[in-house]
């Protein structure tokens, strides 16, 4: 319940002031007088995030999340330029315009938000600690290492809460820290460690990527922490907070609604409900509020699909990864991902 009043407090602006649109947007003019968006990627390989195929194409969730907007702005998916960015550069590049927008596997903190001058969206993904364990051990929480070897990283907020969580649910274990991640993994895969701690979606690159058996190895449930995972834009532009606010939304509400990329054609020419014909723009009013067509969204998820079908094919099961869902699916299901209420 903690979850969602405080996933419900960040959509509040968002619902609240629809006057402030894109139409009142300097970021959203300047890419359209432009004619492209400019996104963030990443000067490597993110694995899930931000990755490049084997024909030297971007992709990825964050890819798909930019192909998206840059379909509700432009109407064209490809109408974007990636630009590659470490870590480090990425917000000094949205600060000085080398960047519209960063979407990028970035955490939502105060420091980020009061001291960088950036706004953030809704969060489109919890990303939490958690622990991968040896799959003989037939175990699918942490309750089962009673007694067992857990391996952390030295040094690390990693390994407080792996420490501070297997103390909460009073599993008695062996903690073993190393000075890296290689020696880390060797000692997993030595049969050193019966579990280690780690990000839950580097767990699951790790497992499906740099493992020789995938299946031998399961990611258990718990999850230590969650950070939520925003897209970042610099301050005072509120139209365009609005718009990627609302292009996440509408992702989510496709899914909860059932709208697809193969069947979003037909949900329009025959809306089950109201909610649906307003998304789709059948019923107007949806592009009007946020200066842009009202089919913005029906484009859109024609384009990419619904959230789930992007997570699905970035981090899901159509994925090499195969990373749960967990968090980051909608409330109806377990999750506490959610829409604010389109009206």
């Amino acid at each position: 319940m903690k979850n969602i009043i405080v996933a419900g407090a960040i959509a509040a602006t968002s619902v609240l002031a629809p006057q402030m649109g894109a139409a009142q947007s300097a970021t959203v003019q300047q890419i359209m007088d432009r004619g492209t968006m400019l996104c963030s990627g990443h000067n490597g390989s993110y694995f899930g995030f931000i990755e490049v195929n084997d024909q030297n194409e971007w992709k990825g969730l964050d890819i798909d999340l930019c192909r998206a907007l840059t379909t509700a702005i432009l109407g064209d998916p490809d109408a974007n330029q990636i630009v590659p960015l470490s870590w480090a550069q990425r917000f000094p590049a949205l600060q000085s315009g080398d960047v519209d927008v960063i979407i990028k596997a970035t955490g939502w903190t105060m420091g980020r938000d009061t001291e960088l001058g950036l706004q953030f969206s809704l969060p489109y993904f919890f990303g939490g600690t958690q622990f991968m364990a040896h799959g003989d051990l037939g175990i699918t929480d942490a309750t089962g290492l009673e007694g067992g070897t857990v391996c952390v990283e030295a040094g690390t907020t990693i390994e407080r809460l792996a420490a501070n969580h297997m103390a909460t649910i009073g599993v008695e274990h062996t903690m073993v820290s190393y000075e890296s991640q290689a020696e880390l993994r060797s000692a997993y895969l030595a049969n050193r460690c019966d579990a280690f701690a780690g990000w839950g979606p580097n767990l699951a690159v790790l497992r499906a990527t740099e493992l020789d058996n995938p299946d031998a190895h399961v990611i258990l449930n718990d999850q230590l922490s969650s950070e939520p995972i925003s897209a970042a834009m610099r301050q005072g532009d509120e139209g365009f907070v609005d718009t990627v606010n609302w292009m996440i939304a509408a992702l989510l509400i496709a899914e909860e609604e059932g709208i697809t990329s193969a069947n979003v054609d037909e949900m329009a020419a025959t809306p089950p409900n109201p909610r649906v014909a307003r998304l789709l723009g059948v019923e107007p009013g949806m592009g009007e509020r946020l200066g842009m067509r009202d089919t913005w969204a029906r484009e859109m998820i024609a384009a990419v699909g619904n959230f789930a079908e992007i997570y699905d094919r970035n981090l899901g099961k159509d994925s090499p990864y195969n990373l749960e869902r967990g968090l980051n699916s909608l409330w109806s299901d377990g999750g506490v991902l959610y829409a604010p209420i389109l009206d």
